[in-house]
């Protein structure tokens, strides 16, 4: 894969975690399944994503660990404050959920492109 699609791809892949984030969050709660309303529930945490990839840290190493914990950063702390600006409350249970739950996401999906890009080399290397 060529090198400028890297950041794009990561980017989407961010977006997509903090919307399966909302998704799950939203059905665990038994909401409907509307669009309009998955899309608020993830709005302050896209928000948050899109601030955290506005940093040169992030462009420049999109898939690194540094850049997966300013994005998670972004995301959870800056989306917990637009979500509580916006329902003028905050659960401490729903602010550490969240983070954790953006943690496995965020960071889960660069661990795992890490895993297969070293897993390439070695392969590669081998032969």
């Amino acid at each position: 894969m060529r090198r400028p699609r890297i950041p794009v791809l990561a980017f989407a892949a961010d977006a997509v975690a903090v919307l399966v984030f909302a998704a799950i969050g939203r059905a665990s709660h038994e909401e409907a399944g509307s669009v309009v309303g998955l899309l608020g529930t993830a709005a302050p945490f896209l928000v948050g994503t899109v601030a955290a990839w506005a940093t040169p840290w992030v462009r420049a190493h999109p898939v690194g660990v540094k850049a997966g914990a300013l994005v998670l950063a972004g995301s959870a702390v800056l989306g917990l404050l637009l979500r509580a600006a916006f329902t003028g409350r905050l659960p401490v249970s729903f602010a550490i959920v969240a983070t954790v739950s953006l943690a496995v996401f965020l960071l889960g999906w660069r661990g795992i492109a890490a895993l297969t890009s070293h897993l390439s080399r070695r392969r590669t290397s081998v032969r």
